[in-house]
This record gives structure tokens, C-alpha cells and sequence, in this order.
């Protein structure tokens, strides 16, 4: 029953103290992907606002003071 007991102690130890590096080096990478496609969105929506919505809004900015009357 001892041994039992020593084989289960032992083979805890061995899996608890065994630390490789692949579960930094995921989420190292899923982080960068992260980043990498944030950046790419707020790239694209930069231009979006730039290209189209900005000057469109200016314009209808424009033409709702510009009202002559009747």
C-alpha cells in the first residue's frame, strides 16, 4: 500500500514539475495574431472615415446652413 502511494506521489511530481515553454509560446502568438487583425481593423476603418463617411457628413453639414428660405 506504501509503494502505491509512492508510485502516485512520484508520478504527480513528475507531471507538476514538468514546465515546457509551448504554453508561453501559444499565447505569444495568439497575442501578436490578436494585434496583427486589431490593427488591420482599425486600419480599415481609418480609411472608411477618411474616404467617406467625413466628407459626405461635411457636406450634408453644408447644405442644411446653406438654406436660402422662401
Amino acid at each position: 500500500m506504501k509503494n502505491l502511494f509512492n508510485t502516485i506521489k512520484n508520478k504527480v511530481r513528475s507531471i507538476a514539475g514538468c514546465k515546457k515553454a509551448e504554453g508561453y509560446v501559444d499565447s505569444g502568438v495568439k497575442i501578436l495574431i490578436a494585434v496583427v487583425i486589431g490593427a488591420l481593423l482599425l486600419a480599415g476603418l481609418y480609411a472608411l472615415f477618411n474616404t467617406n463617411i467625413i466628407p459626405t457628413l461635411g457636406n450634408k453639414i453644408t447644405s442644411l446652413f446653406s438654406y436660402s428660405g422662401s
